[in-house]
């Protein structure tokens, strides 16, 4: 952005040329040529109701760019610079070159407009020698003339005609004000007035997108941004300025066409205010025409610095483009070359002809851009960065309406148009995406709002516990366990849990105390096992605990609140089968967790892949009461990941006596109220013999299981508890779950 710099620094342009560029625009091209058209078309409420739906946009937009422009300095490409420093290269130089095209098009928009000045000439020529003349023979030279004037002369040269025009202008809209009503003779039809008692909805948004090119005219004046000697100070009065005028103007102009001429006339003459005016014939042509090639002038100085600074960051897919645009002229390093490029695009369009498909078009790319500037202001709103610190400050309800509006409106007015400009973006985005990998994208853009959602939301989640006990259950479970690369199933586990019904954090124990070397190690393990999540698309929360020892780690991460919002409420304890020795350091630790009334579950992995097409077994006990639930629940949860989409749950209840009728239509209840997808058929009951053990009846039925569920009671943990996770060894990876209270299933 060098050049730029050089090129504020040199140039000085003030607070005037913002506003002039803006004004001029938008009391331009459609203000004569098409609000008494569209007067008649939609009658004078209509129009104040298109008037006010543009501002309602236009000012957000407004407030917007004044916002962003005075939080940070403001360089050369205006919008496209305001959007990129705020959303990303990518997302600003995909807004950019849609923002540059729709500029180009603006400059054969005005054109074509300025050709419309030459009408009497050639309803002339045609009566006189019986042929049309296309109107190109205007606007092509005329758009080679400006272009020129630009190229070899620089925006000092285009300043100067800004005010001349400006004068011009004001004398045309003065003496139109000054002007009588039209005599419709003895035609009572034609009699002034007639425009107050009518509202054509069925053509209002034909007639807003063809008016919309008017109101765009108030953010004409920040494509200046990098010659203007103190942006952050012109761009809002200039911009405010702008607007707020026009829009008093807009609504003066529409009343004196509806009291000065009848719906015949406004419908018939598109330079119906040159009959208004006092010497209208003559002072309204030549308004128009001021206007009309002031605007080409704001567009053309504006378009080329656009795309000038978008080649400048490097951003178009391909190198040497961008080497040849953002090439300069002179010491002020004038676009040279991107001004011959929008010249050309602009004579595509003009060779089309047609103002009010032009304005269709142009609208739908201005719409994207301002929405964007107001989706830019709600984000910084709501995210509350603490570099967002602007002097002059909007209301996040503002933009927000701004966004919703834009986008709503480009539905409204062509849907076609809409999805087709959505999806010309899209292209764009990834082509810019592919050459710029290592730039800001779509991700990044909503980081702050996120944050501040995260936070409300935990906040909220917080004050509402009270309430939230009554509410059904779900798990919010924590895993510590130092053998995140050694073996990866409770991993697995944990990603289960966490996929659709609950949430899950793991953390990776790092046995030592906190220092330079640990907190090192412990973000390079983080960076690793984030990126195997990724690689997953895994819900799972990861990270890192460093601590003296297993207790204190369990002890502190129990402490700490959930990412979820709500209190954490199961812990998950791992170890692997063939190494036994380690369930000494979980039963250590199991009373620490059941002191803070959560639910333990203990995972006991075996050597055996995961069999996750075969089932999931809960074996259910008459002494597991308060388990019950939770197993069934837990098996739910689990099931809802797609590795188990090929598996079922199968129910296994255990009892010593006759009485299993009773306890499997109890379970049968439980399930049908429930509504779980639990078959009858896979619910059996096991009478267990009178030397039989519970692990017979496991390993008889379960052994090929994908996983095997099984309560246990706080009394094993106090009465030889190796004895009893020990039994299990014959079958894969067992999940040993302890209800601090029973769930209930509704």
């Amino acid at each position: 952005m060098t050049s730029l710099k050089n090129s504020i620094k040199s140039t000085g342009l003030g607070t005037a040329p913002v506003y002039f560029t803006a004004i001029s625009t938008i009391l331009g091209a459609v203000l004569f040529l098409r609000f008494g058209y569209a007067t008649g078309s939609v009658g004078f409420w209509g129009v104040i109701g298109i008037i006010i739906l543009g501002h309602l946009i236009t000012i957000p937009t407004a407030l917007a760019i004044s916002e962003i422009a005075t939080n940070k300095r403001v360089e050369g490409g205006g919008e496209y610079f305001i959007i990129s420093r705020s959303f990303g290269l990518k997302i600003g130089s995909t807004i950019g070159l849609t923002l540059f095209f729709s500029q180009a098009i603006s400059i054969a928009f005005y054109i074509i407009a300025f050709t419309e000045t030459f009408a009497p000439f050639f309803d002339w020529f045609h009566t006189q020698y019986g042929y049309e003349l296309p109107r190109q023979i205007i606007s092509v030279p005329a758009l080679v003339i400006l272009s020129l004037v630009i190229l070899f002369k620089g925006v000092n040269s285009g300043m100067k005609i800004l005010y001349i025009v400006n004068i011009l202008l004001l004398v045309a809209l003065g003496l139109f004000f000054l002007g009588s009503p039209i005599d419709p003779g003895d035609d009572l039809t034609r009699m002034p007035g007639n425009n107050f008692g009518f509202f054509n909805k069925e053509n209002f948004f034909i007639i807003f997108a063809i008016c919309f090119p008017a109101f765009t005219g108030m953010t004409a004046g920040v494509g200046l941004s990098g010659d203007l000697r103190n942006p952050s100070k012109s761009i809002p009065l200039g911009t405010m300025g702008g607007t707020v005028t026009g829009l008093i103007v807009y609504i003066l102009i529409v009343w004196k066409l509806s009291v000065s001429a009848s719906q015949a006339d406004l419908l018939e003459d598109q330079l119906i205010m040159s009959q208004i005016a006092l010497a209208g014939p003559i002072i309204i042509p030549i308004g128009l025409a001021a206007c009309t090639y002031s605007s080409a002038l704001g567009s053309i100085l504006v378009a080329p610095r656009t795309l000038q600074a978008l080649a400048i960051d490097n951003t178009l897919p391909i190198g040497k483009v961008n080497t040849l645009l953002a090439k300069g002229k002179g010491k002020n390093k004038e676009p040279f070359n991107a001004t011959i490029l929008a010249s050309l695009i602009a004579l595509i369009f003009i060779l089309m002809g047609n103002i009010d498909q032009v304005a269709e078009i142009i609208s739908m790319f201005f719409l994207i851009t301002y929405g964007c500037l107001c989706l830019i202001s709600f984000l910084n709103h709501f995210g509350s960065p603490p570099s967002y610190r602007p002097r002059f400050k909007s209301k996040w309800f503002f933009s927000l309406g701004g966004f919703l509006l834009s986008v709503w409106v480009m539905f409204m007015i062509n849907p076609f148009y809409t999805i087709l400009a959505y999806v010309v973006i899209i292209i764009i985005y990834l082509l810019i995406e592919h050459s710029n990998k290592d730039q800001k994208g779509l991700v990044e853009i909503f980081e702050g709002a996120l944050f501040q959602l995260n936070r409300h939301v935990r906040v909220f989640m917080q004050k509402s516990q009270a309430n939230m006990e009554h509410e059904e259950w779900r798990p919010s479970a924590i895993c510590v366990s130092p053998n995140s690369f050694e073996r990866d199933k409770v991993l697995e586990l944990m990603r289960w849990i966490s996929h659709q019904h609950g949430f899950g954090t793991y953390f990776h124990f790092i046995e030592g105390y906190f220092s330079k070397q640990t907190y090192t190690e412990a973000q390079e393990i983080l960076r690793q096992l984030v990126t195997t999540q990724k690689e997953h698309g895994s819900a799972l929360y990861i990270d890192t605990m460093i601590s003296p020892s297993y207790t204190s780690a369990i002890a502190q991460v129990i402490q700490a609140p959930s990412i979820s919002g709500m209190e954490n409420n199961m812990v998950v304890f791992e170890y692997d089968k063939q190494q036994p020795e380690e369930l000494s350091r979980v039963l250590d630790n199991i009373n620490i967790v059941r002191a803070g009334d959560f639910d333990v579950c203990i995972f006991a992995g075996s050597h055996y892949p995961i069999r996750n097409r075969n089932d999931i077994h809960v074996w259910i006990r008459q002494t597991d009461e308060k388990n019950t639930n939770l197993m069934i629940l837990l098996g739910y949860i689990i099931m809802a990941h797609p590795d188990w989409r090929r598996s079922q749950i199968k129910i296994f209840i255990t009892s010593t006596n006759e009485n299993t009728d009773e306890v499997k239509q109890e379970l049968e209840e439980r399930i049908a109220v429930g509504r779980l997808p639990i078959t009858l058929t896979n619910i059996e009951i096991i009478l267990l013999g009178e030397h039989q053990t519970l692990s017979d009846a496991v390993l008889e039925r379960s052994k090929y299981a994908g996983l095997t569920l099984i309560g246990f009671r706080e009394e094993i943990i106090k009465h030889e508890p190796m004895n009893f996770f020990n039994e299990f060894q014959g079958i894969g990876d067992v999940l040993f779950v302890n209800a601090s209270h029973s769930k209930v299933i509704s």
